[in-house]
Formats: structure tokens, sequence, C-alpha cells
């Protein structure tokens, strides 16, 4: 499991982090990037996040090329069933129970298209688009996690504390709603076998 989840903890973070500090300065306004504010800090120190793990796509060239395959696959059926263990869990709570439709349904596609892009027979037409595969795979794993936060929330929502669980309930709420369904269309992409990287030519530069 750490082994598949390491290209991922390594990257996905580091290029959404500095999105959302992205964000965190454009509703300062003008003055966002100022030092009046925190977030022209957070932005600066987070940048150098990308700059520390290495290329995005080295880090999905690991993820896809190496670590969903290694020993016949093991790590990538761990991680489904992992995921599958959170998602029966759930269903069984009536509000979570279409979120864990909606993870079910992402995860049963992310493993039709990794199916997919193996059984092409050619390396080079597999991995040619592993940096849009990794983004996708890191929102699955981010859907998991936030579920896994929504189903402690909903356990606890009625304690002092209740405005804190409220808000991870509210934040999985988001994620599912606006996040999770990216990755619909960067499956698709990734399933037609897109060669438009492979077609360049240096010479076009």
């Amino acid at each position: 499991m750490l082994e598949i989840l390491t290209p991922i903890a390594k990257s996905w973070p580091a290029q959404w982090c500095l999105e959302a500090n992205n964000l965190a300065i454009q509703v300062h306004g003008g003055y966002g990037y100022t030092r009046d504010y925190n977030v022209e800090q957070f932005y600066r120190d987070n940048r150098l996040n990308p700059i520390h793990e290495g290329t995005h796509g080295i880090q999905a060239l690991d993820l896809l090329g190496r670590k969903v395959v290694m020993d016949q696959g093991a790590a990538f059926l761990l991680i489904g069933q992992t995921l599958r263990q959170t998602i029966a869990r759930a269903a069984g709570v009536p509000a979570l129970a279409g979120y864990a439709q909606q993870l079910d349904q992402a995860l049963r596609r992310v493993e039709q298209v990794t199916r997919s892009l193996w059984s092409v027979g050619d390396p080079q037409k597999t991995l040619a688009n592993a940096y849009v595969y990794l983004e996708a795979f890191g929102h699955l794993v981010l859907a998991w996690i936030w579920l896994e936060q929504a189903l402690t929330a909903q356990q606890r929502r009625m304690a002092a504390s209740e405005d804190f669980y409220l808000g991870k309930l509210q934040a999985c709420r988001y994620f599912f709603d606006f996040e999770l369904p990216r990755i619909g269309p960067q499956l698709d992409l990734l399933a037609s076998l897109n060669t438009v990287t492979l077609d360049m030519r240096d010479e076009w530069f």
C-alpha cells in the first residue's frame, strides 16, 4: 500500500496545495500577494514542494509504470480492497450512501482504464499520458480519505464540537460534488489511448 501511495502522496498535494494557496491569494483581491497577508508567504513556501518532490511526470511514470503492476498488481489490488471496505461501511449510512456509490463507480472506472492501458502491448502508449493518470488516481484517493473522515464525523457530530464535524461533512460534500467528477473526462482521455504527446516532434517546436 505504501509503495503505490508514495507517488501520489509526494506529487498530488504538491500540485494541489499550491492551487489552494493560489485561490487563497485571489480572494484577497489586489492585496493578496502582499506581505499584509500570510497567504503570500504560504504560496512562496509551497511553491517549493513541486520542485523538492521532482517533476509531476516522473511521479506519474512511477505510479503507472511501476507501482500498479509490481508483484502482478498486488498493491493495486490491495488499495482497491481497502477502498471497498470504506465503501461498504459508508453504504450502510444513509447520509453517506450516495458518496459510497460515487466512489465505487470511480474506483471501478480507474480499474477498468488501468487494465485497458496495460492491454495495448506498447509501454510508450500506456505511459504517454501518465500525468493524467496520476491526477485521476490522486483524486480517487482523496475522495476515499474524505469519505473516511465523513464516516467519523457522522458518528461524532452530536459531540460538543458539532460545528467541526459538520464542517468535515460539508468539505466531503464539496469534494464529491466539485472535485471527484473531474476524473471522468481524464479517464475518457486515458481510455482513448490518445497519442498527441507521442506524435509531437522536436523540430516542430
